[in-house]
């Protein structure tokens, strides 16, 4: 059986997102088992399948570290809807110019909580002692965007 992300180091397949856009390479992830459900809730429907969650390591020189700053964290889904560029882009681009490997930021409804989005995946390592293991987040509203 395969489940979808079974593998957490292959980058998203989806040509636009809170930080990437144009080909760009981005792998989004929570330093917590908490902060990957509420981040994901929103992309949760009802009856999906099972998802997996996978303990890395991450070894970076450079990593933005953009927590506490709200602004990286609004919704920008809507603004880019109006054909805006995603507000959300203005930090990963310089980012990734000035030689970035990732950027912390904080959770949007839980600013407590970081989350992590890699824009070079040689980072990532397995962690050595844990296999994938089989994850049901409860559904958001199940927006898709």
């Amino acid at each position: 059986m395969t489940f979808r992300g079974m593998d957490a180091r292959v980058p998203v397949t989806s040509p636009e997102g809170r930080f990437h856009h144009s080909g760009q390479v981005a792998i989004y992830t929570s330093l917590t088992p908490e902060g990957t459900a509420i981040a994901i809730r929103r992309y949760m429907f009802t009856g999906d399948a099972p998802r997996v969650i996978q303990p890395l390591i991450v070894q970076a020189a450079h990593v933005v570290d953009l927590r506490g700053d709200r602004d990286a964290s609004v919704i920008w889904q809507d603004i880019r809807a109006t054909g805006a560029p995603a507000p959300t882009w203005s930090y990963s681009d310089p980012a990734r110019a000035g030689g970035a490997q990732a950027m912390l930021y904080s959770s949007r409804s839980r600013p407590e909580l970081s989350h992590l989005v890699i824009f070079d995946p040689r980072i990532l390592w397995l962690h050595p002692d844990a296999k994938p293991q089989i994850w049901c987040p409860e559904p958001g509203h199940g927006t898709g965007l």
